[in-house]
């Protein structure tokens, strides 16, 4: 990613260039792009392709002003941690379903970034998985980290952490690996060896066609709000979350009304109302 592009990327994040890759910066920026980039799985009901190469992804998020789902989300906005001086590492997760079952081989990306400065340490940074942490999460700390999306942990994978342990057989946790733990919930285990973007193709490839894939049998777009609340539009169901977690939810009548809302609550416009299509054959 050149100087431009960052530019380019950063006036679509409302932040100004950083004068160096500090803790506080990180922090900023991982939340204003929850605040500012939707998650969502909109291509895969559009028949959009969805290319995981950084120039493409650039097109889609800045360009045209769109969100995505984790391999897009986390892997430009690396691309853009990158160009303003972090140290950046792509890592593999697998995400915990019901009782505890992993999902696929590389189901999710996140990243691992180290600030270069004496504030700096070593973070878990998140902004392709929908409702998770509004701040990075240290590596290194095994206590519990207050967030506003929640009280958070980090631990070894498959270590005992109560009822979260369930569905995780005894020694299945690498003492390479990690376990994200949100309100002691198990959410994801995080393989700690280094991956490159394109690792992530066969992963998005399944998410966005198997008939298996949540992606494929719902529509999402979600982000933050500025209150620290959260706005999702599943389908037609409009949902506004409030700090303290009491939802509001409302069913959209016409189309004009589903498109008002994805333009003037998300920031993107659409020549028509997405609708779910037939697993096997997007993306």
């Amino acid at each position: 990613m050149d100087s431009a592009q960052a530019d380019a990327y950063l006036r679509r994040l409302g932040a100004e260039r950083p004068a160096r890759p500090t803790l506080d910066v990180l922090r900023e920026l991982q939340l204003r792009h929850l605040m500012t980039v939707p998650f969502e799985n909109l291509s895969i009901h559009l028949g959009e392709k969805i290319v995981l190469e950084e120039n493409r992804l650039l097109e889609k998020v800045v360009g045209a002003r769109r969100g995505g789902f984790c391999y897009e989300l986390n892997g430009v906005f690396g691309a853009l941690l990158t160009a303003l001086g972090f140290d950046v590492t792509l890592l593999a997760a697998r995400v915990y379903g019901d009782e505890g079952r992993l999902g696929i081989p590389y189901d999710h990306l996140v990243l691992r970034v180290r600030a270069r400065t004496v504030d700096g340490g070593d973070w878990l940074v998140d902004v392709g998985f929908g409702a998770h942490s509004h701040h990075p999460l240290a590596v290194g700390e095994r206590g519990e980290q207050e967030d506003p999306g929640g009280v958070f942990r980090v631990v070894e994978a498959g270590a005992g952490v109560g009822a979260v342990g369930e569905g995780v057989g005894e020694g299945e946790g690498d003492p390479r690996d990690l376990d994200v733990v949100r309100d002691g919930g198990r959410q994801y285990w995080v393989e700690l060896r280094p991956r490159v973007l394109g690792d992530f193709v066969a992963g998005a490839w399944w998410h966005s066609t198997s008939p298996e894939s949540h992606f494929t049998r719902s529509l999402v777009c979600t982000r933050v709000t500025e209150d620290g609340g959260r706005i999702t539009l599943s389908g037609r169901s409009f949902t506004v979350t409030a700090p303290g977690g009491e939802k509001e939810v409302r069913e959209l009548g016409v189309d004009s009304e589903v498109l008002a809302v994805y333009r003037e609550r998300f920031g993107i416009e659409l020549a028509g109302v997405p609708g779910v299509r037939e697993a096997g054959g997007g993306g």
